[in-house]
């Protein structure tokens, strides 16, 4: 979807503050994974339970645990809020609580007989991600009460001892309070954990983490709590399962292995190498397109999710740290050494049982698997009140007059799937010959009114279009290859200009400069090529009639139709409205004769996989006319009154009138 993007004006509801929240935590761990993953390897190798026991060098694991992991995370936090200025703040102030949770640890263990289990060391995680912010903040806002107050000379002097003031306060806060906090939170949860696991039940998880993860809400549970969680037993018995409740990558891989089997058009092409992402390079967002266009899959995600937990229970496997990104490669590298078999038999197991729902459900669902993005803009339309890119960038409405330079692909975390969209999306705008615009991804939290345009999952779009409101937005389903990559392009060469270096993507057109005398639209729309009511009753036989059109008008040579079959097994051209808009590849051009179009009607909507496809317009567009002829066709399609005059059309000269100006 592209939008001249206004943040919204109304609360975004629970589930993008949750996202937010997440996001926050996120990017507070994600930083300080190489840290968590030297600790695992410490653990690994020199504990007495590892591969090579060294006493001396296991002295690391227990500092490393207890004290620099939660400073960096309570640093990184507080540089967020206030920059250097917090890091320090925040470092010191989750002090105050490592120190408070060690003296009521050792109270409590004093009371306790000599043969009694005593308590070990409550790591403070969750108090570095409370105090580091909290710290920060409140130094930011003490700043902000003297700024411009002091007097010449004085700067640093106040500068340091109110940044030391500040940390001494917050810290005694962690002491007596925050300390004493997540004490109870961690005996509670690990009193939960230990029922759920004794009682068998902790395989139901899944049925709130899988759904989490495809909405994007994962990071708030599985940074605020699995990693806690997951740490604090790693530390005592030198793994958990806690790591593998979210990362498993068996669920994920199922649903794409099911539509590379049994799923249709685009969804089945883009599934294998999106499962091989997943799978080796831990990118889990990748797939959750493929449940978002048929949100009935989720319950093949929960049945893989609580196999591969129940598989876990059983073997008692677990890692020693968190496996990020959540590839099969780095849940090998952090295994226990007596978990390989039950982790392997998990990924295994949730990925058979995954397959075997989404399968079963793909085989017996009615609509069709080519789950058109631009169709599925239109009923976002309807419920959100926002133009398509088809009808929007296309049209060229989308950023009148302003050109792009500068363009930012962001999701959750930073990582995975805008890393990967960036990437695609990059050397697409690159082989178009605009070598001049940039393509970066960012997590969402740290977009800033910089950039021209922002792609985003559509889930995520309200969320940037807070911090980025005079951008050009659009919003994709699936990363690997949606069409509003090719769209992106387009609508660079309307807004930009130049480009013109093709590399075989259909794309590289050069730029389109309409000529003051632009032709009457029946000189490219002939009275012969228009057909009120059509014969055709599937996709393909649509494509052929219009294209049969073309080729009776002299446009086009037979070859032609060919081309437009094989464009659409590429990439669907229903757009939206009822509208689908066939043309052919752009290796078709040397089959075209003169820029032309046809115009066909059905009585009943045509199935254009799985959407209703009332209108069909075959496009020959000779040089690069065909971006000329889908902008101005799109600005008819966008106009819910245009469309009725269409379907209320009773003569060849009633569609003319309403498609008048549609010309190269």
């Amino acid at each position: 979807m592209v939008t001249t993007a206004t943040p919204p004006e109304q609360s975004a509801g629970m589930r993008v503050r949750v996202q937010k929240f997440g996001t926050f935590l996120s990017n507070m761990i994600m930083p300080n994974i190489p840290a968590l993953i030297a600790w695992g390897i410490l653990t690994a190798f020199f504990i007495p339970a590892g591969w090579t026991p060294n006493a001396g060098i296991a002295t690391l694991v227990g500092p490393t645990i207890h004290y620099l992991l939660p400073i960096l995370i309570a640093a990184t936090g507080g540089r967020m809020v206030y920059g250097d200025r917090g890091a320090v703040v925040g470092a010191f102030s989750v002090m105050g609580a490592i120190a408070g949770s060690d003296y009521l640890i050792d109270q409590f263990n004093a009371t306790l007989a000599p043969d009694e289990a005593q308590l070990g060391q409550v790591h403070m995680f969750i108090g570095a991600m409370i105090l580091g912010p909290l710290g920060a903040w409140v130094m930011k806002k003490l700043d902000a009460l003297w700024d411009g107050k002091i007097r010449p000379g004085f700067e640093m002097l106040v500068n340091m001892f109110s940044a030391g003031i500040t940390a001494f306060v917050v810290a005694m806060f962690g002491f007596f309070v925050v300390a004493r906090v997540v004490n109870a939170i961690m005996d509670g949860a690990s009193i939960a954990v230990n029922w759920l696991i004794s009682t068998g039940a902790l395989p139901l998880v899944s049925i709130l983490i899988e759904p989490a993860k495809v909405f994007f809400l994962n990071n708030a549970i599985n940074h605020g709590v699995l990693t806690p969680l997951g740490i604090s037993e790693a530390a005592q018995n030198g793994k958990s399962i806690m790591f593998l409740l979210e990362a498993n990558p068996g669920p994920g891989l199922g649903i794409l292995l099911a539509y590379s089997v049994f799923g249709t058009g685009i969804a089945r092409a883009t599934a294998p190498g999106a499962a091989i992402i997943h799978f080796f390079g831990g990118i889990h967002e990748i797939y959750f397109p493929y449940v978002l266009m048929k949100p009935k899959l989720i319950l093949a995600a929960i049945a893989g999710g609580m196999t591969g937990v129940f598989i876990n229970v059983l073997f008692n496997s677990g890692l020693r740290a968190p496996a990020a990104p959540g590839s099969i490669i780095a849940i090998l590298a952090q295994t226990a050494s007596d978990s390989y078999v039950g982790v392997i038999l998990s990924v295994i197991g949730a990925t058979a049982v995954s397959f075997a729902v989404a399968s079963l459900l793909l085989k017996t669902d009615k609509s069709s698997g080519d789950d058109d993005l631009a169709a599925a803009t239109e009923k976002m339309e309807g419920m959100k009140g926002k133009k398509s890119i088809a009808s929007s960038a296309l049209a060229g409405e989308a950023a009148p007059g302003k050109e792009i330079h500068n363009i930012v692909f962001a999701c959750d975390a930073g990582m995975g799937s805008s890393a990967m969209g960036a990437s695609v999306l990059r050397k697409k705008i690159k082989d178009a010959g605009f070598g001049d615009v940039t393509v970066v991804n960012k997590a969402i939290a740290n977009l800033t009114d910089t950039y021209d345009l922002v792609v985003t999952h559509r889930d995520l779009a309200d969320r940037a279009a807070r911090t980025t409101g005079s951008a050009v937005h659009v919003s994709v389903d699936n990363f690997m290859s949606s069409p509003k990559y090719d769209e992106i392009v387009e609508l660079l060469q309307t807004t930009n200009g130049g480009g013109g270096h093709a590399n075989g993507n259909g794309n590289g057109a050069a730029p389109v400069e309409e000529p003051a005398d632009a032709a009457a639209t029946s000189d490219v729309l002939s009275r012969d090529s228009i057909t009120l009511h059509g014969t055709a009753r599937t996709r393909d036989d649509a494509i052929t009639e219009a294209g049969r059109l073309l080729v009776a008008a002299g446009a086009v040579a037979p070859s032609y139709v060919d081309a437009m079959h094989e464009r659409e097994a590429s990439v669907s051209t229903f757009m939206g409205n009822g509208l689908a808009i066939p043309h052919g590849t752009n290796e078709a051009k040397g089959s075209i004769d003169h820029s032309a179009m046809s115009f066909i009607r059905y009585d009943e909507p045509i199935d254009w996989n799985g959407k209703p496809a009332r209108f069909v317009v075959g496009i020959a567009g000779a040089g690069d006319d065909h971006l000329v002829l889908l902008r101005k066709l799109a600005t008819v399609f966008a106009d819910k009154a245009k469309i009725g005059e269409l379907e209320q059309a009773n003569s060849v000269d009633d569609v003319l009138q309403v498609l008048d100006g549609v010309s190269v």
